[in-house]
């Protein structure tokens, strides 16, 4: 072992799920023929899960993921592009 000090960030893991889950989510809304973009975003508003589609287990997914913590993610990824 090495006397250097290990970092552990929970953080980065829940950005990276976030992530992958709003990926899956978008296409399985794109392969239903809904814009993803204004079904996720009527559902972030609202937090009505009838805007997610339960095809591939979509509507399931997205209630995985806190609305603070996607919202706080990316305001973030916003201001820092």
């Amino acid at each position: 072992m090495s006397g250097n000090t290990m970092t552990f960030s929970i953080g980065d893991d829940k950005e990276l799920q976030m992530k992958a889950i709003l990926t899956e989510v978008y296409d399985a809304l794109q392969e239903k023929g809904y814009n993803p973009i204004n079904q996720l975003v009527g559902y972030i508003l609202s937090e009505d899960p009838t805007y997610i589609t339960t095809n591939k287990n979509a509507r399931s997914l997205i209630r995985k993921v806190d609305r603070d913590e996607l919202l706080r993610s990316m305001v973030r990824s916003y201001l820092n592009s």
